[in-house]
């Protein structure tokens, strides 16, 4: 009698950090993927609330295995353990333990994988979502399990240096993290996540995967759901002003000092993308009047550093025009339509790395 064919393998490294209350819906959603044959890695980092316990039960399923770490490494030496240490399924998936997968994501990017040799990273659509804290109950419009739209469904594949282009014209992130699953040769082949990169590494680490391979993504149905709380990282450790701009440009500069075979123009692009950022945020403090809050003069003399030909960017009579009628006349009267629509056409404008997704 003949076999039936060998199932993908996943393997999910869920990293825990005092997140005991979300960790049993997090691996539910993993443990419930149809498809593929999955296995979970808890990676407890020295947590002080309920996380070994909440582990110890989770564990009873023999997909599920866990490690505790005795003194605490940080996120990036978490994620880095999990991810080129103890991963060795075909694909891997790094996910937060208070994110969630979305049903049958695993099984849409595998398709992608098998039909597609060269893609080394296949992502999809993320939902945002706040929670009270127990399991996936949600409120309000941001329930998972109710999604507002969905987007007609369909796969696209980019060459990698296409897809790096794309993020160097937007000088943006474009994942969350829990949505991308990553074949996990092309991980081992490309390493780990930079300790130098705490803010905007998951960024660098795409595009070094893009440097070897080719990207997917799966439209339609969502892949993960992204939780938005008080405790999340994002609005903690890595909220302030010039983290966001600084770490973004950092990752640039450090991805194209190792990978000097791609064309030239994108390293300038990039810079060029950041520093209308980087304008915009001015702009901005001017039509809100908030001078007071927001260091104008600093964001300026970023974007030059950063871009020589900063004054011949739209961005930059835009701010001049503001300054020539001053914040209280900008943010009562809102007259510059045209800047406001070049504003849209970058699709960045006082957007945080994290808040901007897909293609």
């Amino acid at each position: 009698m003949t076999e039936p064919p060998a199932r993908p393998t996943v393997d999910v490294v869920i990293p825990c950090y005092n997140y005991a209350r979300f960790l049993r819906a997090c691996v539910r959603s993993v443990l419930d993927q149809p498809g593929v044959d999955v296995r979970v890695l808890i990676i407890d980092d020295t947590s002080s609330d309920e996380t070994p316990e909440v582990m110890a039960e989770l564990v009873e399923d023999p997909r599920v295995e866990g490690r505790r770490h005795e003194v605490n490494q940080g996120h990036i030496a978490t994620y880095n353990e999990g991810l080129l240490e103890w991963a060795k399924a075909d694909y891997t998936v790094l996910l937060s333990a208070d994110d969630l997968l979305a049903p049958g994501a695993l099984a849409r990017a595998a398709e992608v994988f098998e039909a597609n040799p060269n893609v080394g990273m296949v992502y999809g659509r993320v939902v945002y979502y706040t929670a009270d804290g127990v399991g996936n109950q949600t409120t309000g419009h941001d329930d998972p399990r109710a999604p507002r739209f969905a987007p007609p469904a369909g796969r696209t594949v980019w060459s990698g240096v296409d897809w790096i282009e794309a993020r160097c014209r937007t000088g943006q992130n474009v994942l969350s993290s829990p949505e991308a699953v990553v074949r996990t040769s092309v991980q081992q082949q490309v390493g780990g996540y930079r300790p130098d990169l705490p803010h905007a590494g998951d960024l660098e680490m795409w595009m070094r995967i893009a440097a070897v391979s080719d990207i997917g993504y799966v439209r339609g149905k969502p892949a993960a759901y992204y939780r938005v709380h008080q405790q999340s990282m994002m609005r903690t450790q890595f909220s302030s002003l010039f983290a966001d701009l600084e770490q973004r440009q950092a990752v640039f500069e450090r991805f194209f000092a190792e990978h000097t075979d791609l064309p030239p123009r994108l390293r300038a692009l990039a810079n060029r993308s950041i520093a209308k950022d980087a304008l915009w945020r001015a702009v901005r403090a001017y039509d809100r009047d908030q001078l007071a809050e927001i260091p104008v003069d600093e964001l300026v003399a970023f974007a030059r550093r950063v871009y020589p030909d900063t004054e011949r960017l739209a961005e930059y009579r835009a701010l001049r025009r503001r300054q020539a009628l001053g914040p209280k006349v900008c943010s009562r009267t809102q007259l510059f339509v045209g800047s406001h629509l070049v504003k849209r056409g970058a699709g960045l404008v006082g957007k945080q790395v994290w808040k901007w997704r897909g293609q």
